[in-house]
């Protein structure tokens, strides 16, 4: 909590992300004075192009590693049976 700031924050509902319901942006102080409808079109823009939450991408990111792992085993182990018949 701050005490004794004045702060101007918008308060963002629709965001347009599946992964975010509501967002609330503290504004620069030389931005108070900006007219209300562009900075909600800047939040939005923004939170639109925001990502996945890191849990979500670190799900990803452990199924794409083993995949990644399994194919290289697996080209491993075919040109090694490969090798072996050869000798």
């Amino acid at each position: 909590m701050i005490k004794g700031i004045n702060r101007t924050i918008i308060e963002v509902t629709d965001t347009g992300n599946i992964y975010y319901e509501r967002a609330l942006l503290v504004l620069k102080p030389e931005y108070t004075d900006v007219n209300r409808s562009l900075l909600e079109k800047e939040a939005k823009k923004m939170l639109f192009s925001m990502s996945a939450p890191s849990a979500i991408k670190k799900r990803h990111a452990i199924a794409y590693w083993t995949i990644r792992l399994g194919c290289a085993s697996a080209v491993g182990a075919f040109l090694t049976f490969i090798f072996m018949n050869l000798l």
